[in-house]
């Protein structure tokens, strides 16, 4: 191995490889959900189930026009399990909307934001 200038050997980085089927399984995520929940093009996932005081895996659809998309408590309850499994970094104490055309998640709160078009 070639030495530097001090002497001393180059050792090398670590380089920080990006897991390619993330990407992927988060498109196929929206994929799949999209066909389980026809009509939606977002899905609105929390930890917590409006009336309730415990922690349980909640989801609501939405069309593109923003209205409610009837979903049985089972397709709820599958729904936020597997976003929540496919996207864990995520703190789920908060609420969050995963667009079904993109697979893009991101905090309830920037959706309200953005929902006009304007900040």
């Amino acid at each position: 191995m070639p030495e530097s200038r001090s002497g001393r050997a180059h050792t090398a980085r670590p380089v920080r490889v990006l897991d390619p089927a993330i990407g992927s399984r988060r498109r196929r995520l929206a994929t799949l959900l999209a066909d389980m929940v026809p009509g939606a093009r977002t899905i609105r996932v929390s930890q917590r189930e409006p009336g309730r005081t415990w922690p349980s895996p909640y989801a609501r659809a939405y069309d593109v026009q923003g209205s409610l998309v009837a979903l049985n408590r089972a397709q709820g309850r599958t729904v936020a399990r597997w976003v929540m499994r496919v996207h864990p970094e995520v703190n789920w104490n908060e609420v969050y909307d995963l667009d079904l055309a993109t697979g893009v998640l991101r905090p309830a709160a920037k959706a309200y934001a953005f929902a006009d078009g304007t900040r």
